[in-house]
């Protein structure tokens, strides 16, 4: 058997594009959320208005979703991800004004920041079924695995910096410009899009009734027991181990490190999870994925479990470093098994169903941990989360015994 090319997704020239935009794009998105958690806690000293912050977005992103993933499907991918981009760029240049010192101070300012995180929602329920359904059209079926790999890569390294960039940003120019940057980025991933070529519509059942085709896609899900056994796996998982919503709380009033030392905590997990994803690529995860996905997501509870623990910064360093390692194994199966095994016909549906277990799960995470911070401590909070993590992967792993048993080797044909 020949060994396989860790770089054959590279050797395509529009999916190299697609990886630029991506990249910088997820880079925009991160640095945002992290400036403005920064920003919110700063004005609002109350783990609680953190919570706020993912409840503002996961609202509309949740509800719009299934309607995103169906006009996905009937529309031209390239075009609607430039129009997502744009209403991003609006938001963020809300968000720029907003932090104007003369305005920060005022009490409508947070008001007005969350309005702006829950049009941001709305913009995400689009951006993540078309990124989903683009990249299967910028490379063959043969190399879906190797892509899913480097985007997820991608995707990882627009993670570390992208927090990081904040946490420096905020440190050395303040808020304010700091939001410049996010605006300056988005710009980026626009212009680099433009090079991507207009795709054809794989799909025969253009202008078919919404509701029908809203259907056809959660049943997709439903009776895809492999598909539906990860994303609800790792949905639970991120919503009870969301502990990198409180780091504004561990930075300020635990570990005492400030925006420096918050810039490296907001980071480690993506280290982490960015290492993984390039050894993966010369170390495919196919074999025995099912056992590796839950052992992943087990080994992410843990370190959840040791961070809330740990008053020492090194040791809280290392826990996120080894949950982004952890997950980074996690995410590339996951994204395997959904690029292997849905049709191109339904690739926004599909993808936009699972938006709803995992692509909100983060910001419903940072509602549950501001929440239970504020019920039972910052602490015991994140602890929890770790523990009913921990609880999740034992019973799903009883519960979706096809997943447990998976093995894609016999896919990535």
């Amino acid at each position: 058997m020949p060994k396989k090319d860790p770089y054959q997704a590279l050797r395509f020239k529009e999916f190299n594009i697609f990886l630029m935009v991506r990249f910088a794009l997820v880079l925009a998105w991160s640095m945002q959320f992290v400036v403005i958690e920064w920003q919110v806690y700063s004005l609002t000293k109350n783990p609680w208005s953190l919570g706020l912050i993912g409840l503002m977005e996961v609202i509309p992103a949740v509800g719009l979703a299934l309607f995103a993933g169906h006009i996905v499907d009937q529309k031209e991918k390239r075009t609607l991800l430039i129009k997502c981009i744009l209403a991003f760029l609006l938001i963020s240049t809300g968000l720029f004004f907003i932090t104007l010192p003369e305005y920060a101070s005022l009490d409508s300012s947070l008001y007005v920041i969350y309005a702006l995180v829950f049009c941001g929602g709305l913009v995400r329920a689009f951006i993540s079924p078309t990124i989903f359904s683009l990249l299967a059209l910028v490379v063959p079926r043969k190399v879906y695995t190797n892509a899913a790999t480097w985007s997820s890569s991608t995707w990882q390294m627009a993670s570390v910096l992208g927090p990081a960039i904040a946490g420096f940003a905020i440190y050395k120019i303040g808020v304010h410009w700091s939001m410049s940057l996010i605006v300056v980025f988005a710009l980026i991933a626009l212009i680099a899009l433009l090079n991507i070529e207009k795709k054809p519509i794989h799909n025969p059942k253009i202008g078919e009734p919404i509701f029908k085709s809203l259907k056809e896609g959660v049943l997709f899900v439903k009776n895809e027991k492999v598909i539906l056994g990860a994303i609800t796996l790792d949905m639970i998982a991120v919503l009870f181990g969301g502990a990198v919503a409180l780091l504004p709380v561990f930075a300020q009033d635990i570990l005492e490190v400030g925006s420096k030392g918050f810039g490296f905590l907001r980071a480690a997990p993506a280290v982490g999870a960015f290492i993984t994803m390039i050894i993966s690529a010369y170390m495919p995860l196919n074999k025995n994925a099912g056992y590796k996905l839950l052992a992943a997501i087990f080994g992410f509870g843990v370190c959840i479990i040791v961070f809330g623990l740990s008053e020492v910064y090194w040791i809280s360093i290392l826990a996120l470093f080894f949950s982004g390692v952890t997950d980074g194994i996690s995410m590339v199966i996951r994204q395997t098994i959904m690029q292997l095994k849905t049709p191109d016909a339904m690739r926004g549906r599909v993808s936009s169903v699972e938006s709803i277990f995992t692509g909100s799960s983060n910001e419903l995470g940072a509602f549950e941990s501001g929440l239970t911070a504020k019920l039972m401590g910052t602490v015991t909070a994140v602890v929890f989360g770790g523990c009913m993590t921990l609880i999740t992967v034992v019973s799903t792993g009883i519960a979706f015994p096809k997943l447990r048993r998976l093995n894609l080797e016999e896919d990535d044909k």
